[in-house]
């Protein structure tokens, strides 16, 4: 009697044992399945607002403004002033990336071109700057010439700072600024959506 009780007991504890350990095992699948969903959301995002953007632009704005940064933007933007898509044309100097001076692109027939050092300089100091000239100038559309990895935080800077209509068009990045430029953007981003409300 004694040994069938403890064996009843026995025989219950084991299958406790492994009902808990089908409950750990189970948990531990969740937790990798929504780690999994987690890393596709995320890299959607990232897609979507890093690599492959919204752009493109009419075929007439009042202002070409070039961003400064990596790739070939400066390229970029005189090819557009030069197919006259607008009647002037800003050059970021906010880097060493650009040459300091008196000119920081050539001459193009019929349009203005404006160098400019941003204060600060970043990407806040270059909407800033475009924002006042823009006023001053009284125009009403202005296409940002930058990379994918910055486009949207670029677009987002420039409409605090100018209540026209923002078009943003991209060169390529390089492929090895790839990593550090994804991490970055994803910093300046929330610094420029949460912290940075202002123009």
């Amino acid at each position: 009697m004694v040994g069938t009780m403890h064996e009843g007991i026995a025989a219950r504890l084991r299958g406790r044992g492994r009902g808990h350990r089908r409950g750990h095992r189970r948990g531990h699948r969740r937790l990798r399945w929504a780690a999994g969903a987690a890393a596709v959301a995320a890299a959607i995002v990232t897609a979507r607002l890093f690599v492959w953007p919204a752009q493109g632009m009419p075929a007439h704005v009042d202002a070409i403004v070039m961003m400064n940064g990596p790739g070939q933007r400066l390229q970029a933007a005189q090819l557009l002033a030069w197919a006259h898509r607008a009647p002037a044309l800003l050059v970021s100097r906010g880097s060493p990336q650009w040459g300091r001076g008196s000119a920081c692109a050539a001459r193009i027939p019929g349009v203005t071109v404006i160098c400019f050092d941003p204060s600060p300089s970043s990407t806040r100091g270059e909407a800033e700057f475009a924002g006042r000239v823009a006023g001053r100038y009284h125009w009403r559309s202005i296409a940002l010439v930058t990379t994918p990895d910055q486009a949207t935080r670029a677009r987002v800077r420039m409409q605090r700072c100018f209540h026209g209509q923002v078009y943003v068009t991209t060169t390529a990045l390089p492929a090895l600024d790839w990593p550090w430029a994804i991490a970055y953007e994803w910093a300046a981003t929330f610094k420029a959506l949460v912290l940075q409300r202002a123009c």
